[in-house]
């Protein structure tokens, strides 16, 4: 078996591309996307410090931990290192607004800036260029074992994002302490046994919004005890008997381990995240685009529906396309009936269209009972990039059939959203925790962080 050998020809390829990187060596183009993408998963954290979930989880830390060596962003509160990670994870994906690689199936900066945002404030100097560079490092490698592992693993209950999370998050972090290769190697061993997350939390919990900030303390410790000699599973992603890709795939060949190095340095992973213009689960906004796009063609309201037929991939089916049950917050964020009723009701599915006291709403539960979500094998033929792609069918009452195809949303990487509509959705949730103008400041220099000095000033601009 390989596992003799320890034979780790992927493993150690991905750390050392994450440990050689520099930034002379990362395109202009990928850098002025990682800034908008770390603005855009700021903003969702500043949003998040005040929702019921991230208070509850603030508090109970705070009653067994009495450090104070690091900031809970958007709130004048500290806690030790691995805990502010694991708050501050949790605050990103918090309401569903955060970033998604569609076809690596997860949230990336969730998982890769709690951690890396921890040690510029607290355990070196950090200018402005190797932060991005970490950054990407961090961003690059949870793709990659995403799309190396396919759409089978979401669709096996594992909460994809959970489960990758971790090697972006140990990318991230091993690169912002100049790791050397076989330390990074050990620091994704170490972070690679602890991937956990199930996606059975979609149906009624709160439990799912922290799984990224898990992910992205793991990813911490093991970059951390790696810097210090603590060792791993050396093959963590090729071992035949216990390893990752075997173990989560439950097979020998139901993953594509070339995947994990292809194209270093020349294809981008990082151009493949998309942000979200909806407050769902990334499966859900195809849908209400093409709801949007048939409205354009044809004015109709809730009150001239007879059906909604959606088309889409088994994993659009098995995730968002269950029939709705009132189970609270995160049930209704990630229901695709449901959001199809709010948009319909309320003409957008924003922060502002979710609330504790709608989910049972009988108007919304009524509408959504109209929305039939069915599998399209040929949509799941076409594979992990086309996931998201959907077929949209409106009936009305006086017969009408509307169709429309939308293969990914607004926001996607074939549809990236312009620099000037990231900044408006970051000052809207910014502003909710942030005065104004400290927002500003804070949003100018993420987006010119290469001239940045010492990265720490991005904690000092989210402390209240």
């Amino acid at each position: 078996m390989a596992d003799a050998g320890r034979d780790n020809p992927y493993t150690k390829g991905i750390a050392e591309f994450v440990s050689g990187l520099q930034f002379g060596d990362i395109p202009p183009e990928v850098i002025q996307r990682i800034k908008l993408l770390i603005l855009d998963s700021l903003g969702c954290s500043l949003y998040g410090q005040k929702l019921e979930w991230t208070r509850i989880l603030q508090e109970t830390l705070a009653a067994v931990d009495s450090s104070n060596s690091s900031q809970i962003w958007g709130t004048n509160k500290r806690l030790s290192l691995p805990h502010a990670v694991l708050v501050n994870g949790t605050q990103i994906q918090s309401f569903e607004l955060d970033d998604v690689h569609r076809q690596g199936v997860m949230h990336v900066g969730a998982v890769v800036l709690p951690g890396l945002i921890g040690i510029a404030e607290s355990q070196r100097s950090m200018n402005g260029m190797e932060f991005l560079t970490s950054a990407v490092a961090g961003y690059e490698i949870g793709p990659r074992v995403g799309i190396c592992m396919g759409q089978e693993h979401i669709a096996q209950g594992w909460h994809s994002g959970a489960t990758l999370g971790v090697f972006s998050s140990a990318a991230g972090v091993a690169r912002g302490l100049n790791l050397d290769a076989q330390k990074t190697v050990h620091a994704l061993g170490i972070a690679g046994t602890q991937a956990a997350g199930l996606m059975a939390a979609q149906y009624g919990s709160m439990v799912k919004r922290m799984h990224a900030g898990r992910a992205a303390q793991s990813g911490l410790y093991g970059a951390l005890l790696a810097k210090n000699g603590f060792t791993g599973i050396e093959n963590v992603l090729e071992s035949e008997y216990g390893g990752y890709c075997t173990t989560f795939s439950r097979s020998n060949d139901r993953f594509d381990l070339e995947q994990l190095t292809a194209g270093f340095g020349s294809v981008w992973q990082t151009m493949g995240i998309a942000l979200k213009f909806y407050s769902c689960v990334g499966s859900n906004h195809t849908t209400l685009d093409g709801i949007r796009l048939l409205q354009e063609q044809r004015h109709f309201g809730p009150g001239d529906i007879k059906e909604i037929l959606v088309s889409g991939s088994q994993v659009t089916m098995d995730h968002v396309g269950w029939t709705y049950i009132p189970q609270g917050l995160t049930s209704a964020q990630l229901n695709l009936p449901y959001c199809v009723a709010t948009y319909l009701l309320e003409g957008d599915c924003f922060v502002d269209q979710f609330s504790e006291e709608l989910v049972a709403d009988p108007e919304r539960m009524a509408l959504a009972g109209k929305v039939r979500v069915q599998h399209d094998e040929a949509i799941t033929k076409q594979g992990s990039k086309y996931r998201h792609k959907v077929h949209v069918q409106v009936e009305l009452n006086d017969g009408t059939l509307l169709k429309t195809t939308v293969e990914s949303g607004r926001g996607s990487e074939h549809n990236f959203a312009s620099e000037e509509d990231i900044v408006s959705k970051f000052m809207f949730l910014a502003t909710k925790a942030l005065p104004k103008l400290q927002a500003e400041e804070l949003c100018e220099s993420i987006l010119t962080l290469e001239r940045l000095d010492n990265a720490k000033k991005l904690t000092a601009l989210m402390t209240l």
